[in-house]
């Protein structure tokens, strides 16, 4: 993996973050807090383990075991 393709794996965690605020917002304008919490959960647990997956690469980057490129 180069580094581009990490800094836009970083942006989409990121992204995908800010839609799952945004779902639980306009979910909970129409329906109750926990649907929304349903809704909003599983966009919120990709982008943690999108998150975690970068930050095992950056970990293995930096101690030299393997390169981003």
């Amino acid at each position: 993996m180069d580094r581009s393709r990490f800094v836009s794996l970083a942006f989409a965690a990121f992204g995908l973050v800010f839609v799952s605020f945004l779902l639980r917002g306009t979910t909970r304008l129409v329906a109750p807090y926990e649907v929304a919490v349903a809704v909003s959960a599983p966009v919120l647990f990709a982008a943690a383990a999108l998150l975690a997956a970068l930050l095992v690469l950056a970990v293995l980057d930096v101690t030299g075991i393997r390169r981003l490129g």
